[in-house]
């Protein structure tokens, strides 16, 4: 289901915060494993930024043109539901 998301040239960086431990955080986790190598292997010169830090909110951050950037929570959502919150992004 990842392979098919491929992001435009409107979409210039994508970044993922979240906490290694905490339960809000876990889908991030899980979708960062079942889905970061596929989706970077169709967006080889999209910059996919990953930063953990101890009781962040998980959220994901999207840099589009003109430096214009927008924010998603993800607190508490499973993988798949990350997934197509990005494929709402791409």
């Amino acid at each position: 289901m990842s392979a098919a998301i491929r992001f435009g040239a409107r979409v210039k960086e994508l970044r993922l915060h979240l906490c290694q431990k905490s339960a809000s955080s876990q889908g991030v986790r899980d979708f960062i494993e079942q889905h970061y190598v596929s989706i970077k292997s169709n967006n080889p010169k999209l910059p996919i930024l990953i930063r953990e830090c101890s009781g962040v909110e998980p959220k994901l951050w999207a840099r589009h043109e003109l430096g214009k950037e927008t924010c998603y929570s993800l607190k508490d959502l499973s993988a798949s539901d990350i997934l197509t919150k990005l494929q709402s992004v791409a």
